[in-house]
């Protein structure tokens, strides 16, 4: 995969430069010690590709309605846009989690000038209870960097429980950078819609310590094992189709 790396939404492409991210504070951590204390005991089609299967019996209807504008002077014949949905295994710190599906939405295609380019979209996702820690749910948030043609691409993880700041947040300062590597071939499950599945992984990121939590911070480090340089892991078992611009309606500028 060589892709450069996207741009945040919003803002015009990204060249491709080289191969290649209310209670007192007493009461309230006495409160959530009670809580967190009651446990249980790319992604694209230049890599090598496996040959198309049959179209699939259901293939999902894809909402393109994040597509991003194009840059100035792009042909919308080569330009597409890509929507790529994944439900990531995240084992971070202590714990280990199946996410709820996230979405991400960018467009890709040459620039004018011949050179590659990428224009980031949108993600969005929902939240996924913590298994073993009652009331805390985890929210993967797009961390402001991504390149789909090297599979680099940021998050930050967002902390929700009753008794938690609203900013609590894994990465809250520094996103978390994954470097995700095949595990094996992608596989076309259909033609028409395009439609490629993909599994991919990231073993080395370092997860740092969640921020902005107010005075729960340090029992929610300790719970979750954070901040954790070695150990984690992400498993991103992933799919994404495609429209070229052409055949979407069009989209004004930003």
């Amino acid at each position: 995969m060589t892709k450069s790396t996207a741009a945040g939404a919003g803002s015009g492409p990204v060249r491709r430069s080289a191969p290649v991210r209310r209670l007192p504070a007493r009461r309230a951590a006495v409160a959530g010690a009670a809580v967190l204390a009651d446990t249980a005991a790319v992604c694209a089609p230049g890599v090598a590709v496996a040959a198309p299967r049959a179209a699939a019996s259901a293939v999902p209807t894809t909402d393109f309605r994040d597509c991003p504008p194009l840059p100035a002077g792009a042909d919308p014949a080569r330009w597409r846009c890509e929507v790529h949905t994944a439900a990531p295994v995240l084992t971070i710190g202590k714990v280990a989690v199946r996410l709820a599906p996230i979405t991400m939405t960018h467009a890709e295609g040459p620039l004018p000038d011949g050179g590659d380019g990428q224009v980031w979209g949108a993600m969005h996702s929902t939240p996924t209870s913590v298994p073993g820690v009652r009331g805390l749910a985890i929210q993967p948030e797009y961390g402001g960097r991504s390149d789909f043609y090297t599979g680099t691409f940021s998050l930050r993880f967002r902390l929700l429980g009753h008794l938690l700041a609203p900013g609590c947040t894994i990465g809250a300062t520094a996103p978390v950078d994954f470097q995700l590597k095949r595990s094996g071939p992608s596989t076309w499950v259909s033609q028409d819609p395009p439609l490629i599945e993909f599994s991919a992984y990231d073993d080395t990121f370092a997860a740092p310590a969640a921020k902005r939590c107010g005075p729960l911070a340090p029992l929610v480090n300790h719970r979750l094992g954070l901040p954790a340089a070695e150990g984690n892991l992400m498993t991103y078992d992933a799919s994404y189709t495609f429209k070229t611009y052409d055949r979407l309606p069009r989209i004004p500028a930003r």
